[in-house]
């Protein structure tokens, strides 16, 4: 979706950006601040390239105060983004049918040392390490698109420990660090608790994660389904075998890890779609999938563990493993669960478009209430396109 395309729709659309306005950010308590949350909104949307404060408000407006008024609406005002957030859940839902909330992580590269927990860690996809912050992102995942509704930011132990940095930062007292794996639970919670819809399979990678094993068995005790890539070297242990499974195939004492088992699972799967992701070139290839037990994710003494169907791809040309997925649904067939991959794919391809379109990198305030205003705008231009676009593909469509 160019922005040409967006700027077309909205100007046709302007009306319904309005509302849309209204239903997320009538709670605003001031017109002032209403009127901002639309003029930021209506800048994502249309401001080609960097999305920085001075440029968004040059794009919608004339006025030579508009750029200080917009960062003091992002950065300074004390409003709640978490009434937007909901608005914006309830109103995809009810357009779209859910089919997975899924879990996406994103780095952000800062210089400096002043935005909201920037930190150093070792960025895989770079390949080093970086100065950044670190955040994760629930999507909505809909049939053919994912939709970003609520995120959190990682702070490291620094950050809320020194009241130097808290107070600059503007972090809310009830803020505290957090594990990666504690705060993919609480946006699984959080949206739980907000949800009007049934609980779809919970989507997520979790492969660069220390304590998947912890994660997983928290997300089954409290009653989800899920579908998680995890880091092979997760030690699993063998639960029983499928019907049809070949005892020979399945990893001793020798393979005890999830990526043992992926490779020499005892059921195999033939699959011309890889698993890689959207880019990878479609060839012959087997899944290989096994039953096993995750020790780690269960606490002592708890008696009889989860049985969990592990997967992943074995194709000739590759030496080294693909991605490792575990899933606690062991019912459902294996064409649906590789739907659900792909689905974790397309929102990996969703924020690379809200890096490129709709300013997922460029916010260059530095509070923590500002990091939240901004995403949850972004989130919420994003939405508003997507349903413009479909709009405009199907007519009859509401996009607001």
């Amino acid at each position: 979706m160019t922005t040409r395309t967006r700027t077309r729709a909205l100007t046709a659309g302007d009306t319904a950006l309005a509302d849309f306005t209204e239903r997320l950010f009538g709670h605003l308590p001031r017109a002032d601040q209403r009127r901002w949350a639309r003029v930021y909104l209506q800048g994502l949307l249309t401001t080609p390239g960097k999305k920085s404060v001075r440029r968004l408000a040059a794009s919608v407006t004339e006025s030579p105060t508009a750029s200080q008024s917009l960062q003091q609406f992002i950065n300074a005002s004390p409003w709640d983004w978490n009434p937007a957030r909901t608005e914006l859940l309830r109103w995809v839902e009810e357009r779209h049918s859910v089919r997975a909330w899924t879990i996406g992580q994103v780095c952000f590269p800062k210089r400096g040392e002043h935005s909201v927990g920037v930190h150093r860690r070792f960025d895989p996809a770079a390949g080093r390490i970086v100065n950044c912050q670190l955040g994760f992102c629930l999507f909505l995942s809909l049939d053919g698109m994912s939709v970003p509704v609520d995120w959190r930011l990682a702070l490291p132990e620094a950050w809320v420990t020194d009241p130097v940095l808290r107070r600059r930062a503007r972090i809310a007292p009830e803020a505290v660090h957090q594990t990666p794996e504690a705060l993919v639970l609480e946006l699984v919670d959080s949206i739980a608790a907000r949800t009007s819809s049934a609980r779809p399979p919970v989507v997520a990678d979790l492969s660069r994660l220390g304590n998947a094993a912890a994660l997983i068995g928290v997300l089954g005790r409290r009653g989800h389904d899920f579908l998680v890539s995890v880091p092979p070297a997760l030690p699993v242990r063998a639960a029983a075998l499928a019907p049809g499974g070949d005892p020979a195939r399945t990893p001793g004492r020798g393979g005890t890890t999830a990526g043992d088992f992926a490779r020499l699972g005892n059921t195999s799967h033939p699959y011309a779609m890889p698993l890689a992701g959207p880019d990878a070139r479609p060839q012959r290839q087997r899944i290989h999938s096994a039953l096993v037990r995750v020790p780690e994710g269960e606490p002592a003494g708890r008696g009889a563990q989860q049985i969990y169907r592990l997967f992943g791809e074995r194709r000739p040309d590759r030496r080294g493993g693909g991605p490792v997925w575990l899933t606690n649904m062991n019912r459902h067939r294996m064409d649906d669960l590789l739907h659900l991959v792909r689905r974790s794919a397309r929102s990996g391809a969703v924020l690379g478009s809200l890096a490129d379109e709709f300013g997922l990198l460029d916010f260059e305030g530095r509070s923590f209430p500002g990091w939240h205003h901004h995403m949850t705008l972004m989130s919420a231009a994003y939405a508003y396109a997507v349903a413009v676009a479909m709009a405009v593909r199907e007519p009859g469509r509401r996009s607001a």
